[in-house]
């Protein structure tokens, strides 16, 4: 559960401080020719480029072992540590120490290689420059990460399912580790009597029959069954619950004779867990998706902007009302968020929804009508064309959505949603899917939620690329648009 993750935020943290060294190598190598163009600095026997014409073959030789060795240095040193819970003075000489030890081996690295002509002024610059972009780049990451805990983006959530001691060691465990950004929902136990009472500080907030219920009414990102092997026949039908509505089960049992089409096994410091899921994700891929939703939706943002004033000023002149519409959504795992659009219908449309209900031409608990007399004229155009979904481009920079996923319900429809529709929910909400390039509004709401999961099931990056290709033409010729 944590364990692949770890290892993927140290990776991505090696590889940001390479990049920033390798910079800064480039701006000390600027530096050392800039003070012999203009101060007259004479270059050593050898040395004899000067800027404009390129790296010295010798500096090019020191380029990866430098970096090499830097960055073992900082890993060495514990920078790459969590800073949850430490202060950025500690981080501060953890990278001074770490420059300092890489100064003695950048000499011995000169020495080996027998790089004779070596300016010692640019390693000084290089240790100086590189020295502050960690300094600069630590503190944005300290920064951001307090940021975004403040608004509470970078928690997960947890379902606790037993009471036993084990629990307790698992529950110590993660107070003693906050950087890992969980947070325990409650407890679940068999027991009624339990109900209501604390356990290793933390509430018992349900029965195992409880589970599905629990996951309806509450954000939650994990169960976690820390249970006896005595209650593993119990335990099977809330784990099937889990299943069902797509939330990720953990398991910290030897074994699990469960028939799940996907397993994987994963421990954390000692605790042996077996995972469902109804997706296996790869970390760095859902990384990649994640970039590619924000470069996407920033250039996007930017290219369309001028469109985006045309539409806004027309709204605006066209009918009485704000220029957007802002409506409550449910995004990944049941989290709540404000859903953004150029308004489309007249300003009282939401009063008069009840006395055109009976107009409903979609089964399910979705209302779509074909000629909805609330939606002004410029409105139609923009519904025909999807332009009125533009400034959802706005929620997929903040992450609330992606540009590829399924459509973002509205909280009423998610409460008629059968148990197996509800898994549509464990994938970010998207600008675009299979319904949108299937059909629309012309398909059934059983099939429309068939193909989310049929989605899900299958996701990768060459699928969503597929899918935002095919998403051109059905919007071009308005397939299903209503």
């Amino acid at each position: 559960m944590l364990k692949e993750r770890h290892k993927l935020i140290l990776r991505m943290l090696i590889v940001i401080d390479a990049v920033v060294l390798t910079a800064s190598f480039f701006v000390a190598y600027y530096l050392r020719m800039h003070f012999h163009d203009y101060y007259g600095w004479d270059l050593l026997p050898g040395e004899n480029v000067v800027s404009g014409s390129g790296i010295a073959p010798d500096y090019k030789r020191i380029l990866f072992p430098f970096i090499f060795v830097w960055c073992w240095m900082l890993y060495l040193n514990g920078v790459y540590r969590s800073f949850r819970g430490r202060r950025f003075s500690d981080v501060f000489w953890d990278i001074v120490q770490s420059t300092c030890f890489s100064a003695g081996i950048f000499g011995a690295i000169t020495f080996f290689l027998k790089i004779q002509h070596m300016s010692r002024l640019f390693i000084m610059i290089f240790l100086i420059v590189g020295m502050l972009a960690l300094l600069i780049e630590k503190w944005s990451i300290v920064a951001a990460s307090r940021y975004m805990r403040k608004t509470g983006r970078n928690y997960r959530q947890l379902l606790l399912v037993g009471t036993g001691p084990r629990m307790g060691k698992f529950i110590d465990l993660i107070n003693k580790h906050p950087e890992w950004g969980l947070k325990i929902v409650g407890l679940v136990d068999d027991d009624s009597q339990k109900v209501g009472k604390e356990f290793f500080g933390v509430n018992v907030i349900g029965l195992l029959d409880d589970i599905s219920r629990i996951l309806r009414e509450n954000v939650i990102d994990e169960v976690v069954f820390i249970i006896p092997r005595g209650w593993l026949d119990k335990a099977q039908e809330s784990i099937t619950d889990c299943e069902i509505q797509g939330v990720k089960t953990s398991l910290a049992v030897d074994f699990f004779n469960l028939k799940i089409a996907r397993i994987k096994q994963t421990d954390i410091v000692g605790f042996p867990l077996l995972t469902f899921e109804t997706i296996v994700p790869n970390e760095w891929e859902l990384f990649l998706k994640r970039a590619f939703d924000a470069f996407v939706s920033l250039s996007a943002l930017i290219i369309l902007s001028p469109l985006m004033i045309v539409v806004a000023v027309l709204v605006k002149f066209t009918s009485e009302g704000p220029v957007f519409y802002a409506q409550k959504r449910v995004g990944l795992h049941g989290r709540q968020f404000t859903l953004f659009k150029f308004r489309s219908m007249y300003k009282d449309a939401d009063k008069r929804l009840e006395e055109i209900r009976h107009l409903n031409e979609m089964d399910g608990p979705v209302f779509k009508v074909k000629n909805d007399p609330r939606i002004t004229p410029i409105g139609k155009f923009m519904r025909k064309t999807s332009i009125d979904e533009l400034p959802q481009l706005y929620n997929v920079l903040l992450g609330d959505m992606s540009v590829i996923g399924p459509r973002p319900p509205l909280q009423e429809e998610v409460k008629k949603y059968e148990s197996w529709q509800v898994r549509r929910l464990s994938m970010r909400p998207g600008l675009t899917c299979l319904w949108q390039i299937s059909g629309r509004n012309e398909i059934s709401f059983e099939k429309w939620m068939e193909l989310d999961l049929q989605y899900i099931d299958n996701w990768s990056l060459w699928r969503d690329i597929e899918i935002m290709i095919k998403t051109v033409p059905a919007v071009l010729f308005a397939k299903g648009a209503r």
